[in-house]
């Protein structure tokens, strides 16, 4: 099985508005909520949001992989949002953060979430396909970036 699958068009924002944090928590988690990918928003936003308050999710090269755990879903789903600049996200490297991958997996699930993260790094670590990423026009030109 492909665990890049909770990745879909539907998933995708090439053009986050947030300039915070929180912001684009809240936005990428309205982004799953349409999708109709998850039951509770405010719980899914609460999981998210707790998890980044113990350690941010803001690795380096403007990367940011924001996580939570709950019940609100049924299996592992994810989102993707670019913001063109950069947000301040507490990253590694000191850096704003312009390429966001969050991940929200049951309760009682480990594997699946591991196992996509695992997946989606190797592109991202890559800087001519996170270049590629921050110019595509279209939620499908990321899907190929990513996926192939």
């Amino acid at each position: 099985m492909n665990s890049k699958k909770p990745l879909t068009a539907e998933t995708i924002s090439l053009d986050l508005k947030g300039a915070t944090k929180e912001e684009i928590l809240s936005e990428m988690v309205d982004l799953l909520m349409a999708s109709g990918h998850i039951r509770e928003r405010d719980a899914v936003l609460k999981a998210v949001s707790d998890r980044e308050k113990r350690m941010s999710t803001g690795m380096q090269n403007g990367i940011a992989i924001p996580h939570g755990k709950t019940d609100s879903v049924d299996c592992l789903v994810a989102a993707l949002g670019i913001k063109r600049g950069g947000v301040d996200f507490g990253a590694l490297d000191g850096q704003p953060s312009n390429i966001f991958v969050m991940t929200v997996s049951p309760d009682s699930r480990t594997g699946p979430h591991i196992q996509f993260l695992a997946e989606i790094s190797r592109p991202l670590n890559d800087a001519a396909v996170r270049s590629k990423l921050l110019a595509a026009a279209s939620r499908e030109e990321v899907l190929h970036l990513l996926i192939g």
